[in-house]
Formats: structure tokens, C-alpha cells, sequence
């Protein structure tokens, strides 16, 4: 490097340079300028790097691959006015050194995995103007010292771990334009000094445990205030009115605190205003009139004749709704004001706003007539009024607004539920938009008979008519709505049979026509619907035989048919029905024996075969039912003994067995412990335990119960058992003769299989790549929407060669791909590969990511669809970790690659850092935390309560210490104390937090196998679903 002696200046930034800096550029004496930023440099900087160039006067190494600690030499380069080493891998703390640097003025150590405190020492760098430490690990509290960076213009500090308050001299940074302190664990209130700083344009101090309330006189001294973003934090009290004196603000975000009182009406002042988030909270009155003066509005979250969506959902909103609101809203294409207090009429003027295409008032107590002149809005797609005290008079005369909704021809979601419309349904019904998907009209005191146009809506996925006054029968024309999915018409006065025309309903999953007057026999058709997973008709004047046909729905969750007139026997083929987890045959007329083969039924929650005509002994097989939890055989005429066998249900919370012809001794391990004398009251001869209020047992009663056991075993047991294993034996052997004869065909996803598509013909698909088809980017390169020369809608991911590994993904990615396939996980369809272009097809997913999804203002998913994904999930990872010829390990899975479709089944994507593994590597590579590449959440503090972990506590110790306050841990929207199935969703959401803690385990020989993981998901969904459909039928 001699001959550089002269040499002033080395710059080479985005250059892809790789390797190490030479230690030799730092003895060149004479540079004044480093900057070889945006590389793919690595390795360490020498401790001395600052020894023999004391001259130095900027340093920028930014966004490489550097590592190590930051050289305690730095100190030397006593001209430094710029160091930039943000966006590498540097661990350590900050050298003391850099106190020293008295002409610095600008610092930016970001996103690195540095760690202790910040030095206070920095304060002595007076010309410090730009101070940027955010995404790292500091620890402790900030410097008092710093308030006395009298030039600083900018504080960074967001992301860490920083403890403790703000430090009142801050408020000393006359010159300070943005304080970033986001996402750390501060606490304690805002100082007041804080809102005297003139200069400052944005304070963001969201995510944190900042308490207290705001000062009333908040904006006085913050002229050039535009963003106040305070999210998230434990801030309480009332709005102070003195926020209309921020002139300049443009965003105000105050969403998940304790705010009470009303919204000042003063805020309608801030004619600069675009975005206001005041969402849960517990803001009390009524939407002020003022609002209508902010006319560069573009999001609120709580005219606005710009605004597109106007999103309050579940607050403590109340009064009525402005008369004009349609006049402020005109371009508005959503309203959702649903779960709050409003009340009066709808207003007249919501029919002005002619680019709605979402209107949802439901859960509230809006009264009146519903407008007709809704019939305007022919846009709409989704309305929702349901839960309010609506009516329509002219229902009766056909002229209401049922009528009027035929203009709305993208209708596709009416939901009118639980109103008092009261009148019949108008003959009008069949001419409802032919797009319309649900109709919801439950509860609605609707009277007559169902009209048979509603066979036209024949694009009708869901239809409840369920707690009404319906009399009639079923119309045939229901027979025409052949992509329904679910059917209640629960609670009428139905009378006739059932007509057979339903059987052709194949993708009915949902069939409920409990609590009505129907009669006749089952149609045995039913046995025919492949897609059916729950069939109710208790509660009706059904009579004959169960149908045969229904032991083959293998699929079927939930079987009712209590409360009819069915007689005959139940057929040993009863225990086919795998999946079924609640079976409710009582009240009924049902005689013989109970067959020993529903033993086999081991997904079965609930059976209850009371009040029937049933003799004969319980079989002890019913001990084999390991997820029963209900069992009531009362008020038949059951003989022998009560199988000890059912000690082994430990799941078991209620048993009845009264009013039979039992005897012998009740068992008295297991759940029986827990039982009363009223489950075995009115029996022949029980006798046990003195709480069960029975004699008590003699040893001869002992043996001859051991007599008959001995005969059951040698007479009958042996013979069965023998026959059984020979069957098992003979079907095991022809399985394997037949996967020996035909071989799986395995179709691969990958090119090579599929035609290759051209660069030409992606550019065309996506209009060459054009803004408005790009859905998603990251390090690695685009990915665009686009649709095929065939009509296929497709995901173009196109990857930047210019980033170092975007090569090794793609072929990571096509030699992962290859071999695997599942219905979770997304498919390539084909590639577009030269030597200067790379790109993957794949199945597009109209639905997005999880994480648009749970980080979003727009979306939200319930405790089902959540399961449901969870389940998804981890279905692909059991089949990667276990079904593949070669063991998988995605090594990046987070929300943002889990992709949804059309009917939210969640698909894994984004294979690119994914390894293959031999046995012996995944023994290897699973030993520690992180695994190939990848830091779960639990370990790495990240998303989504980052800024509440300091010190030992983490995301998975937190959830420990509050295993038994589950309502502390979730999402507040999916558990409130008030709801009705609180239990229920506790039970279920304790399970998946055991789960979550047990996939979670240090020990990776102690953690839970992924395929036991997929068991325990399911039956919490089990459980969760069965809840809401007896919940739904109790409701109706």
C-alpha cells in the first residue's frame, strides 16, 4: 500500500465485494474517507485500525456482513465526524473510546446485536447530531447525560431493551426533530419537559409501559409536531382538547391504551390530518360533527370526503349516527361500526355513498324501519344489521327492503339476524342478487312459509332461517342450491317429511333442522353426502329405523337425533364412523343390544343413548373411547355390570347409568372418583362405595364377579379375539400386496416435469413487471401477481441476482421442492431460468400472509381460523419432518411465510435457506436454539411483544408464569370475561398454550414430537367446534 500513500478518498459502495477489509488500508495515513457500505464484506475490524490514521473523518461500513466487537482503537480517530457500521452482525458494547470523538456528528450502530448499556459518556461528543442505536440489545436505562447533546437532532434508541423512565433532560434538546424510543420496556410517565421541545416533528414511544396521562396542555409548544404515535402502552386519563394546537400534525396513534371520556371535538381543527388510530380504548359518546372538517384524511380508526374506510369495530360508542354522514363520506367503500352502543335510526344519507361495498352495523341498538333506498348502494357486497331492534312495516305488503336489495347486484353477504322485522318472507326472496354467498336471517319473528324462489340463489354457501315462526314445508327448490355448505332451519313449525331433493346437496356440511314438526323416516340418501360433519334433527316426530346409509359418514363430527320416534337396533357398523365426536340418540325408541365395535370410536367427546329400549350389558370396550368426556345411558334396560374398564377414561366428567338393571360393584378408580350417587341411582343390585349410597360389597359378590369374568374370558373373549386377529392379519396382508403391486406415483412440482415458461411471457403476465402487480419484496428480490396466457392466476417470485445467496436460494428452493408435496404447502408450478433472470410460479394466494393478517388494522382472524392455521401448519411441518424421503427443515418459518387461500388454508412457503438432512444431520442441527439459519420468536425477542422482554424474561417464561391467566396472554379480542363461552375458550386456549410451552422445551430430547403436536391441535379444535355448534343450537 505504499504507493497509496497520497490517497485521500477509498470509496466503494455496492460494488458486491466479498471477503475481509485488509488490515493494511487502515495504515494508510493520509485517507480522509472510508466508505465501502451496501457489500457483502465480512470478518472483523482491527482492534488498532485507528493508530496510524488519526486523521480519518468518515467511516462507513454499513450493511455488510461484519462481526466481531466494535475496535476499542476507534477512540483514536480523534477527527471522526461520521461513523456508520449499522446493519452488520457486531456483539459487544459500545468502547468508551468513542467519547472521545469531540467533532462527531453523526453515530449509527443500528441493526446489529450489540449489548450493555449505552455509554453515558457520549455526551461529551457536544456535535453530535444524528444518534442512531435502534434493533440491538441494550440493556439498563438511558443516560441522563445525553440531555446535554445540545446539536442532537435525532435519537434512535427504538427496539431495544431498554428499561427504567424517560429522563426529563431530554426536554434540553432544543434542536431535536425526531425521539424514537418504540418497542423497549420504558416505563413510568412522559415527562412533561418532553412536549416543551419546539423543534421536534415526530415522538414515538409506542410499545413500551408508559403510564399516566397526557398533560392538558400538550400541543402548546409543538408547532411543527406531525406524528404523535403513543401505541400500546398504559396511558389513561382523557384526551387532552389542546391537541388541535399540533397544526402540522398528520398522524395521531394513541390505539391500545386506557383513554377514557369522550373524543374531543377539537381534533375536527387539524386540517393536516390524515391518519387517526384511537382503536381499543375505552372512549365513551359520540363521533364529533368537527371530524367532518378534515378533509385530508386517509385512515381512521375509531369528511373526511376522502376517507375509504371507516373502521370502530367494538368500542363503547353510543348516540345515534350524524343524519349526513352519507353527504361528509362520499367516496367511503367500508363502514364498520360494529359491537358498540349506537342507537336510533339509520341514517337516510347512507345511501348517497354510492362506492360503499361494505356496510356493517350489526351488534348495536339501531331501531326503526331499515331504509329501502339502501337499494342504491349498487355496489354493496357485504351488510350486516344483525343484533340491533330494526324493523320494516312494509315486509308484509312485499314492497321492504328484502325487496329493494335486488338493485344490489354484487350482494354476496346479508346478514339480518336476531331483529324484530316480524311479516313474512316476500316471494321477492328468489330474486335476490344471483351473486349472494349467506343469508342470515335467524331470529327475525319471520312468519308463512319459506318461499321456493330461494331455490335461485344457487351460488348460496350458507342459509339460516333458524328461531323464527316458519310454518310450511322444506321447499323441494332447496334441492337447486348445489354449492351450500350449511343449512338451519332450527326452532320453526316445519311440519312434512324431509324431502330427498337435499340429498343432492353434495357439499353440505351443516345440516340443522332440530326443534320442529317433522315427520316420516330419515331419507337414507343423507348416508350419500360426502361433505356432511354435522347432522341435526332432534327434536322432531321422526319415526323408523336409523338409516344404514349414515354408519358409513366416516367424516362426520356430530350426529343428533335425539327427541323422535326412531326404533330398531344399532348395527355393529355404527363404529365405522371414525371422526365422529358427539353421538345423541336419546329419547327415542331405539332397542337390542349396544354393539361392542363403538369402543372403536376414539374421537367421541359426547354419547348419550338415554331413554331408549337398550338391554343388555355396557361393553367393556366403551373403556377404549379414551377421549370420552359424557356418557349417559340412563332409563333403559342395560344389564350386568358396569365395565371397570371405564376407570381408564380419564377425560370423563359426567356418566349417567340411572334407572337400568345393573349390579356388582361400581368401580371406584379413575373418573369415579369424582361421581355421585345419582348416576347410579334405580338400579337392580350396584353395590361399592359408601358416597355412591348403595350396599356395600361382600366378598361373595367379588367372586362370583370373578366367575363370570373367567367364563366371559374363556367362553367368549378368546373365540372373538382369535377371529378379530385373523381378520387384521389377512387385511394387513393384502394392504401390502396391494402397495407391492402399485407403486405411489409421485408427481414433482419442479422444472424439468413441467414446461419451462419464458421471461417474455412473465412480462407479459404481469404487465412487464409493473407497480401495480407487485405484492410483496424482500432482500432477495419481487414477487408479482400475474395471470398466464391460460387464465391461471399465478405468484412470479423473481429473484435479485445481484444479492449475494439469491442464486443459492432459488436452487435450494427447486431441490427442496422436488421431492416433497402436501396440501399445506405451496406448490411451484414451474420456473423461468437463464443466466441472467431467475423465477419461481407458484399457486397465488388471494388471502396474503399470516402476518398481513395478525398485524393488520383491516383484518381479523377468530380462535377457530387461528386453530385451523396452527393446524395447517403444522400438518406440513409433520410431513416434512417425518413423511419425506429426506428429512426437511424450513430453517425461516414466521407469518410472513405462511400464505392463505381462497378458503384459509394455510399454505408454508419460501423454501430458500430450507436444508435437506440425512438422520444423522438433523440429530446435529437440532441441538440448539436456533436452527439452520433461524432464531424462533421465543429465543430471538422478536414480534410480536418485543418491547416488554428484558433481563431473563422472554416470550416463553412469560407465558409459564401466567399458565393459569390464559385471558392475560391473548389477543384481547378473542377473550373477554363477559363472553358466553368463556370456559370453553379457555379450556382451549389453555391446551394450546401447554402445547406451545411443550414445542418450546430447551431439551430438544424433551420436547413434544411435531406428529403429537398435529393430535393435540386437533382435538382442542374438536372441542372448540362442538362447543360452538351446541351453543349455536342452544342460542337459536
Amino acid at each position: 500500500m505504499n504507493h497509496l500513500q497520497n490517497l485521500k478518498v477509498l470509496s466503494f459502495p455496492m460494488n458486491n465485494l466479498t471477503g475481509s477489509i485488509p488490515a493494511t488500508i487502515f495504515n494508510i495515513s493520509s485517507l480522509l474517507n472510508i466508505s465501502l457500505s451496501n457489500n457483502n464484506l465480512s470478518g472483523s475490524l482491527p482492534m488498532d485500525m485507528c493508530y496510524a490514521n488519526p486523521k480519518l473523518k468518515e467511516l462507513n461500513l454499513s450493511s455488510n456482513h461484519l462481526s466481531g466487537k466494535i475496535p476499542t482503537g476507534l477512540g483514536q480517530c480523534i477527527q471522526l465526524q461520521v461513523i456508520s457500521l449499522a446493519y452488520n452482525d457486531f456483539t459487544g458494547s459500545i468502547p468508551n473510546g468513542i467519547g472521545n470523538l469531540v467533532e462527531l456528528q453523526r453515530l449509527s450502530l443500528r441493526n446489529n446485536s450489540l449489548t450493555g448499556e449505552i455509554p453515558s459518556n457520549l455526551s461529551h461528543c457536544r456535535e453530535l447530531r444524528g444518534l442512531s442505536l435502534s434493533i440491538n440489545q441494550f440493556t439498563g436505562g438511558i443516560p441522563q447525560a445525553i440531555g446535554s447533546l445540545s446539536n442532537l437532532e435525532e435519537l434512535y434508541l427504538n427496539y431495544n431493551k431498554l428499561t427504567g423512565g424517560i429522563p426529563r433532560e431530554i426536554g434540553n434538546l432544543s434542536n431535536l426533530n425526531i425521539l424514537q424510543l418504540g418497542s423497549n420496556g420504558i416505563s413510568g410517565p412522559i415527562p412533561a419537559e418532553i412536549f416543551t421541545v419546539s423543534s421536534l416533528q415526530r415522538i414515538i414511544f409506542a410499545n413500551n409501559s408508559l403510564s399516566g396521562s397526557l398533560p392538558m396542555d400538550i400541543c402548546k409548544h409543538l408547532p411543527n409536531l406531525q406524528g404523535l404515535y403513543l401505541s400500546q402502552n398504559h396511558l389513561s386519563g382523557q384526551l387532552p382538547t389542546t391537541l388541535s394546537l399540533c397544526r402540522e400534525l398528520l398522524s395521531l396513534a394513541l390505539p391500545m391504551n386506557k383513554f377514557t371520556g369522550s373524543i374531543p371535538r377539537e381534533i375536527g381543527n387539524l386540517s393536516k390530518l390524515e391518519e387517526i388510530d384511537l382503536s381499543e380504548n375505552s372512549l365513551i359518546g359520540s363521533i364529533p360533527t368537527s371530524f367532518g372538517n378534515l378533509m385530508t384524511l386517509k385512515f381512521l380508526s375509531f369528511n373526511i370526503s376522502k376517507l375509504q374506510t371507516l373502521g370502530l369495530v367494538q368500542n363503547h360508542l353510543s348516540g345515534s349516527l350524524p343524519s349526513s354522514i352519507g353527504t361528509w363520506l362520499p367516496d367511503l367503500e367500508g363502514l364498520y361500526i360494529g359491537i358498540n352502543e349506537f342507537s336510533g335510526t339509520i341514517p337516510m344519507s347512507i345511501s348517497n355513498m354510492s362506492k360503499l361495498t361494505v356496510l356493517s352495523l350489526s351488534d348495536n341498538s339501531f331501531t326503526g324501519n331499515v331504509p329501502k333506498d339502501l337499494c342504491n348502494l349498487t355496489k354493496l357486497q357485504f351488510l350486516d344489521l344483525a343484533y340491533n331492534q330494526l324493523t320494516d312495516e312494509h315486509l308484509a305488503s312485499g314492497v321492504g327492503f328484502l325487496t329493494s336489495l335486488t338493485n344490489c347486484k354484487f350482494l354476496r353477504n346479508l346478514w339480518i339476524g336476531y331483529n324484530p322485522l316480524t311479516g313474512t318472507l316476500p316471494n321477492s326472496l328468489g330474486n335476490l342478487p344471483i351473486a349472494l354467498e349467506i343469508f342470515i336471517a335467524s331470529a327475525c319473528q319471520f312468519r308463512g312459509t319459506i318461499p321456493t324462489g330461494i331455490g335461485n340463489l344457487t351460488n348460496l354457501i350458507w342459509l339460516d332461517l333458524g328461531a323464527n315462526d316458519l310454518t310450511g314445508s322444506i321447499p323441494t327448490t332447496l334441492g337447486q342450491l348445489q354449492k351450500l355448505q350449511a343449512l338451519s332451519i332450527v326452532g320453526n313449525r316445519i311440519r312434512g317429511s324431509i324431502p330427498n331433493d337435499l340429498c343432492h346437496l353434495k357439499n353440505l356440511g351443516y345440516l340443522r333442522l332440530s326443534y320442529n314438526k317433522l315427520s316420516g323416516s330419515i331419507p337414507s340418501c343423507f348416508g350419500d353426502l360426502p361433505a356432511l360433519r354435522e347432522l341435526s334433527l332432534d327434536s322432531n316426530v321422526l319415526a323408523f329405523n336409523i338409516p344404514m346409509s349414515f354408519w358409513s359418514l366416516r367424516d362426520l363430527l356430530v350426529l343428533n337425533l335425539s327427541s323422535n320416534f326412531l326404533t330398531g337396533n344399532l348395527p355393529p357398523e355404527v363404529g365405522n364412523m371414525k371422526s365422529i365426536t358427539t353421538l345423541d340418540l336419546s329419547k327415542n325408541l331405539v332397542s337390542g343390544y349396544i354393539p361392542s365395535r363403538m369402543g372403536k370410536l376414539q374421537n367421541l367427546i359426547t354419547l348419550s343413548l338415554s331413554q331408549n329400549k337398550l338391554q343388555g350389558p355396557i361393553p367393556v370396550e366403551f373403556g377404549d373411547l379414551v377421549s370420552l368426556e359424557s356418557l349417559d345411558l340412563s332409563q333403559n334396560n342395560l344389564s350386568g355390570t358396569i365395565p371397570k374398564t371405564l376407570e381408564a377414561l380419564i377425560y370423563l366428567k359426567y356418566l349417567n347409568v340411572s334407572f337400568n338393571k345393573l349390579q356388582g360393584e361400581i368401580p371406584n378408580g379413575g373418573p369415579f372418583v369424582k361421581f355421585t350417587a345419582e348416576s347410579f341411582m334405580f338400579n337392580e343390585a350396584l353395590c361399592g362405595a359408601p358416597h355412591f349410597q348403595v350396599m356395600a360389597c361382600d366378598k361373595n359378590n367379588r367372586t362370583q364377579s370373578w366367575k363370570t369374568k373367567s367364563f366371559i374370558l374363556k367362553y367368549i373373549l378368546l373365540p372373538v379375539g382369535s377371529t378379530v386377529t385373523l381378520v387384521v392379519f389377512i387385511v394387513l396382508w393384502i394392504r401390502r400386496r396391494d402397495n407391492m403391486e402399485i407403486p405411489t406415483p409421485i408427481d414433482s412440482w419442479l422444472p424439468g416435469t413441467h414446461e419451462k415458461i419464458s421471461h417474455q411471457q412473465l412480462l407479459y403476465a404481469t404487465n412487464d413487471f409493473g407497480e401495480d402487480n407487485l405484492i410483496g419484496k424482500g432482500s432477495q428480490g419481487m414477487v408479482y401477481k400475474g395471470v398466464l396466457s391460460n387464465g391461471l392466476t399465478v405468484a412470479i417470485k423473481v429473484f435479485n441476482l445481484e444479492f449475494q445467496g439469491a442464486l443459492r436460494s432459488f436452487n435450494s428452493e427447486c431441490e427442496v421442492m422436488q421431492g416433497i408435496r402436501h396440501r399445506n404447502l405451496v406448490r411451484i408450478i414451474t420456473c423461468c431460468s437463464n443466466l441472467d433472470f431467475k423465477a419461481l410460479v407458484l399457486k397465488y394466494m388471494p388471502n396474503g400472509s399470516l402476518e398481513k393478517l395478525l398485524y393488520s388494522h383491516y383484518y381479523f382472524l377468530d380462535l377457530i381460523q387461528r386453530l385451523n392455521i396452527m393446524i395447517d401448519v403444522a400438518s406440513a411441518l409433520e410431513y416434512l419432518h417425518h413423511d419425506c424421503s429426506s428429512l426437511v427443515v424450513h430453517c425461516d418459518l414466521k407469518p410472513s411465510n405462511v400464505l392463505l387461500d381462497d378458503d384459509m388454508v394455510a399454505h408454508v412457503a419460501d423454501f430458500g435457506i430450507a436444508k435437506l438432512l440425512t438422520e444423522t444431520e438433523s440429530m446435529q442441527q437440532t441441538k440448539t436454539l436456533s436452527t439452520i439459519g433461524y432464531m424462533a420468536p421465543v429465543f430471538a425477542r422478536k414480534k410480536p411483544m418485543d418491547e416488554m422482554f428484558t433481563g431473563d424474561l422472554t416470550l416463553k417464561t412469560w407465558v409459564e408464569s401466567l399458565s393459569n391467566s390464559v385471558i392475560q396472554v391473548v389477543d384481547v379480542n378473542l377473550l373477554r370475561r363477559e363472553d358466553e363461552d368463556l370456559a370453553t375458550k379457555l379450556s382451549c386456549l389453555s391446551s394450546i398454550m401447554a402445547l406451545a410451552l411443550a414445542c418450546t422445551t430447551d431439551s430438544p430430547e424433551e420436547r413434544i414430537d411435531m406428529k403429537d403436536a398435529v393430535v393435540e391441535l386437533k382435538k382442542s379444535r374438536i372441542k372448540l367446534l362442538i362447543y360452538n355448534i351446541v351453543f349455536t343450537c342452544v342460542k337459536q
